[in-house]
């Protein structure tokens, strides 16, 4: 019997292309011919992407039909084992039982939101002077502003008590599960059964100060989702408490997908059987969203206020492709597509599955959280040397890429106050998803973001030089 989740056939892009043209096709039914049509999908994609999210900006059920239809034909066309991800999950079959271990982090809790940044441990008025210079400088939404602050005033709910915080891919660089270990929190951590990844997610849980507690099967502690997902699926329904079902799981190229999928089909059966899940997500900048008035606004003054004189010849010499204003003038909703081809379609599909389902569940009544996190330094970004110059680069052009210690506090202060604060979530799903958004400055800059890519690059890698 074939094993594990995978495609329904051996290419990722026919599945892909299929994804993108049922999600379209309720709403906006020419998309999703040109879709299917698509001969390039490696290419060609990043228009359809852009498509799927304008086709949802109103009215807002639009958006939650793209969302419900993309999910449901990823669900269909997805295999685990001998059906589809739904029916894995749904099986019974005998196996080992899964056991547990608990460890009890042997660390006092962290009462008062500390964020490192640049050397130093902003507290205090020292986090309220940063706060306002990045949401000063368009780094950040003003309302991200306003969610921090309010975590640093309550800080009583770091520790999320009463939750149960499951994190799927506990070894992140930008998973908050370090973040919510120093503040006391009880945290179920999911990742791979490898020797290495094992020992650093134990070593974090005893110099904690929270409860962990991590599966076992078999023989192996930690779970492979692609491998193991009824197992693990069913591990989890048993646990007490309330569940927040956090997703931060990362791989390269198709596996993504495979993991994205996998998680999703576990998102959705948890919140079928035990409807006070919450789910959480990180949504990456480097995506296209819907940006508010003021994000607008900011870049159009960039772009006017640009050097002119410093522009021209590179719009010259490029036939107009390098440094294209962001947004066209006097629109009130903009679309920033920040969109990396370096990053692929894989990489657009696997967070585009995750952003569907935080509108979906989030339009039937669940609680989540999901946010955009800033360009950030993480390994997986930096191994690639053309993403690694650009974003070395980006500062030439106003966009602030974060260290991974800073996003990953940030980040998770976000989750708390999204699980906490009792703020009603927007009716439609664009401005939900740019609430408390950290863009670091790529829906405010003057250029739009791939117009610039290059240009950042080539002044990266010349910085890295000299």
């Amino acid at each position: 019997m074939a094993t594990g989740v995978r495609f329904p056939t051996d290419s990722s892009t026919a599945t892909a292309r299929q994804v993108v043209a049922d999600a379209l096709r309720k709403v906006d039914p020419v998309g999703a011919q040109a879709a299917e049509r698509e001969t390039n999908w490696r290419r060609g994609y990043l228009i359809h992407f852009s498509r799927l999210l304008e086709a949802g900006l109103a009215p807002p059920e639009d958006a939650v039909t793209i969302a419900t239809e993309g999910l449901r034909s990823i669900h269909e066309q997805m295999r685990c084992g001998d059906g589809s991800l739904a029916e894995a999950l749904d099986s019974r079959a005998a196996g080992h039982e899964w056991t547990t271990v608990d460890i009890a982090g042997e660390a006092e809790p962290e009462t008062e939101l500390s964020v490192p940044y640049r050397g130093e441990r902003l507290t205090g008025a020292a986090l309220d002077e940063q706060l306002d210079d990045w949401v000063r400088r368009g780094v950040v939404e003003p309302t991200f502003s306003e969610a921090i602050r309010e975590v640093a005033a309550h800080p009583e709910w770091l520790r999320l008590e009463g939750d149960t915080v499951v994190v799927l891919g506990a070894g992140a660089e930008m998973g908050p599960y370090r973040s919510l270990l120093r503040w006391g929190a009880d945290v179920v951590a999911v990742d791979l059964p490898r020797a290495d990844i094992q020992k650093r997610i134990r070593d974090h849980a005893r110099e904690g100060a929270g409860r962990v507690r991590l599966p076992v099967g078999g023989k192996e502690t930690g779970a492979d989702l692609l491998h193991t997902l009824p197992e693990l699926g069913r591990w989890l329904e048993d646990l007490e408490g309330r569940l927040v079902l956090g997703t931060y799981c990362y791989a390269d190229g198709a596996t993504h997908v495979r993991v994205s999928a996998a998680a999703d089909a576990i998102a959705a059966r948890l919140v079928a059987q035990r409807p006070d899940t919450a789910l959480a997500y990180l949504a990456t900048p480097t995506d296209v969203f819907a940006v508010p008035a003021g994000a607008v606004t900011t870049s159009n003054d960039a772009y006017e206020s640009g050097r002119r004189l410093l522009r021209a010849p590179f719009r010259t010499l490029s036939g107009g492709r390098l440094l294209q204003r962001n947004y066209p003038p006097d629109v009130e909703i903009g679309v920033c597509d920040s969109l990396v081809p370096q990053q692929g379609p894989n990489y657009a599909l696997a967070k585009r599955l995750q952003r569907w389902r935080a509108a979906a569940a989030r339009h039937d009544g669940a609680t989540v959280s999901l946010n955009v996190a800033p360009a950030t330094r993480t390994a997986s970004v930096v191994k690639n040397r053309a993403l690694a110059a650009a974003y070395a680069g980006a500062h030439r052009f106003g966009v602030e890429v974060f260290e991974p210690a800073t996003s990953n506090v940030l980040m998770a202060a976000l989750l708390v106050h999204d699980l906490r604060s009792d703020r009603a979530p927007e009716e439609e799903p664009w401005r939900e998803e740019a609430y408390a958004a950290a863009h670091g400055g790529l829906w405010t800059a003057g250029y739009h973001p791939r117009s610039a890519l290059g240009l950042a690059a080539v002044l990266g890698f010349a910085g890295s030089r000299a």
